[in-house]
Parts: C-alpha cells; sequence; structure tokens
C-alpha cells in the first residue's frame, strides 16, 4: 500500500471523533498534578516511554499491517482509565512521529489501538470488582490476564475491518498477512500484561491504581 498524502473518508471521521474523545477525556484530568506530584509524572511519562520503546518493535510484510504487543490492559489497571488513554496518546504519538505510523491513521489507530482495548479492560475490571468476590487471583486474570488476550485481538480484528472497508487491502491479503496472526499474539499478550501486574502488585502495589490492599488481600 503506498502512502497516501491524503485523508480517507473514513481516517477523516475517525480523526474527528478521537479529537471530541480527547476533548471529553483531558477535560476530567487534573494536569496540575503531572506538575506538583511526583509518583504521577513517574508513571504516566514513565509508562508512555515504555510503550513508545515496546511499540517501535514491530513486525509486518504490508504498511499499516504491522504487529507488536500493545500492553495496555496492564496500563488502565496500574494508572486508572483517563490517564491511561493520555499516556497511551502520548506513545502513539511518538511512534507517529518517527514515522512508524502515518498521520493519516492516527485517528483510527487513537480509536481502534487505543480507546477499544482500555475500554475493554476496564470494563472487565469493573465488573469483577462489582460482580465477583475480590480476590487477588480474579483480580490478575479477569483484570489483566485474559483482557490481555482480548485486547489485541480485538485490535487486530477492528483494524482489519477498517482496512478492508476503507479499501486499502483485500481481505484475502488481510488474513493471510495480518488476521492469521492474532491467534499467535493472545497468549503472549496475556502473559505479558498479567506478569506485569503480578509482579508490581507484589513489590509496587502503591503504584497500581485499581488495586487495594485491604479488599483483595486482608482476611484472605
Amino acid at each position: 500500500m503506498e502512502q497516501s498524502a491524503y485523508f480517507t473518508d473514513l481516517q477523516l471521521l475517525a480523526g474527528l471523533i478521537s479529537l471530541g474523545i480527547a476533548y471529553l477525556v483531558g477535560k476530567k484530568l487534573i494536569f496540575s498534578r503531572l506538575i506538583s506530584d511526583k509518583k504521577c509524572q513517574h508513571l504516566v511519562f514513565g509508562s508512555a516511554a515504555c510503550m513508545f520503546i515496546l511499540w517501535m518493535f514491530r513486525t509486518g510484510i504490508y504498511d499499516g499491517l504491522s504487529v507488536h504487543f500493545l500492553w495496555l490492559s496492564a496500563l488502565p489497571l496500574l494508572l486508572g482509565f483517563r490517564w491511561a488513554i493520555f499516556s497511551a496518546t502520548l506513545a502513539l504519538l511518538g511512534v507517529t512521529l518517527f514515522g512508524q505510523e502515518s498521520i493519516q491513521m492516527l485517528g483510527v489507530n487513537f480509536l481502534l489501538g487505543i480507546l477499544a482495548p482500555i475500554a475493554l479492560t476496564y470494563g472487565f475490571y469493573s465488573v469483577t470488582f462489582h460482580k465477583l468476590p475480590r480476590h487477588i487471583f480474579i483480580y490478575i486474570f479477569l483484570c489483566a490476564f485474559i483482557p490481555g488476550a482480548l485486547t489485541i485481538g480485538l485490535k487486530m480484528l477492528a483494524l482489519s475491518g477498517y482496512f478492508y472497508l476503507d479499501g486499502l487491502y483485500t481481505w484475502q491479503v488481510i488474513e493471510d498477512n495480518y488476521l492469521i496472526l492474532s491467534t499467535l499474539m493472545l497468549f503472549p499478550e496475556a502473559m505479558f500484561n498479567g506478569m506485569t501486574i503480578t509482579l508490581l502488585i507484589i513489590y509496587k502495589p502503591e503504584w497500581v491504581y485499581t488495586f487495594y490492599d485491604k479488599l483483595y488481600l486482608d482476611k484472605k
């Protein structure tokens, strides 16, 4: 696929929707914390830096049909929903600036590659927190491990649909060179996110925004 200098209709629509969502999310964030709270600075910008490095390492044959780890299930558990979106957006802007993603795909990547995976993970966390027993193994497996597999599957399936609907590739090319790789990524992504959260709640539980010692550990 040749990189076009123009935006398609779907890319423009995704860009406009992304701007609206980014505004709504940003309006609820207390940005003064990034100045006054050193812990917040380290977690938000440190997470963005880690994701930037992680997302720079990718593989793929066709432009856009590249595969890389996401780490977007551990992130909202670590930072919370809004700060996770902010941190991941910084990483996306970084990889776009360095040429790993095209500027035309910025809105699409935000919606399908950041917002959807983070929303799915936070949805899993909310349901398990309110509907299931608050047990550490439930937290690890149902909030990090399983969503880790589902988020990368969701992103790759959603992007496959986008590339097909926008006429950028035929479905055969997408299936043979991109979608088929999703089955290979499910377990490693799940393990990566599950191990991240496991190590954090063991060694640095105070860093994990959604983890509460009194609820998950006391009297267990």
